[in-house]
């Protein structure tokens, strides 16, 4: 078995590694749990929150460290070295945000968008496909506000403008878009890899995704993975020696993962 490189798989969860709609993973549980323990580093990069992923590590049962809500903390670093930081803040937290983004949009474009925030508990349900704890979870946001956009693209665009212009961003999601701040998955992602450079030999990263909110995250790294979404085709997918399934989550992502280790000449 090859011991040269550090392996780390940047992963991210819905409708990657989770199913989309039930957001279970049973199938795939041992294998990743093989992975890790060939030493294989798994670092889930999500827009979900802290509480979410804390409750996956749970349901996984082998601790890990990972990114939460598009890039804005990285967690658990010191699972890997006792002498890295537990937790990594990249951003300013969501009340901040808001203020900003109250003061500097127009108000014509603020009418067009819905914060999930302010709606009724049915309709965050629908949105999220999460009810009680779970739903509670999803909302315990502490950097990004998610949202609801009703115009049309001209106005989006302008939107994102205004936002990029004060050090905002926009960022897609399968189910909402998320108000962020000056952050996103690739940064975040950059930043464990230089951690880790201290004391790792080299790397070789593995990236996997399912959405066009991923892409940035598999361009940047050493075997971009895609796992099946019917949402868009693979010609609209610009990305070289982008390893495929036709799989959906959650045996998608077991798919892609054994194609790339396979192409690193790793075997499990």
């Amino acid at each position: 078995m090859q011991k040269k490189f550090t392996y780390i798989v940047f992963t991210d969860l819905d409708g990657s590694l989770l199913h989309r709609d039930t957001f279970k993973f049973d199938p795939i549980k041992d294998f990743i749990k093989s992975l890790l323990n060939e030493g294989i580093i798994m670092v889930p990069n999500s827009s979900k929150t802290e509480n979410e992923i804390e409750n996956f590590k749970k349901e996984l049962g082998i601790a890990v460290p990972f990114i939460s809500e598009n890039g804005s903390a990285i967690h658990g670093l010191n699972l890997i070295n006792p002498n890295f930081p537990n937790k990594i803040i990249l951003s300013r937290e969501k009340e901040e945000l808001l203020k900003i983004f109250n003061s500097k949009v127009p108000e014509g474009l603020l009418k067009k968008c819905i914060q999930i925030f302010k709606l009724t508990t049915k309709e965050q349900e629908k949105i999220f496909g999460q009810k009680d704890e779970k739903l509670k979870n999803v909302l315990k946001r502490k950097y990004t506000l998610p949202l609801l956009f009703s115009g049309d693209k001209v106005e989006k665009n302008k939107l994102v403008k205004i936002l990029n212009s004060n050090s905002l961003t926009l960022q897609e999601g399968g189910r909402v878009i998320n108000l962020c701040d000056n952050v996103n998955k690739v940064k975040s992602m950059n930043r464990v890899i230089k951690i880790l450079k201290n004391v790792k030999n080299e790397i070789k990263t593995i990236g996997v995704g399912d959405n066009f909110n991923d892409l940035e995250m598999l361009k940047n790294c050493d075997i971009p993975c895609l796992v099946f979404n019917d949402q868009f085709k693979l010609d609209q997918i610009n990305i070289k020696n982008l390893i495929f399934s036709n799989k959906p989550s959650p045996e998608g992502w077991a798919d892609v993962i054994k194609k790339a280790l396979d192409k690193l000449s790793y075997n499990v």
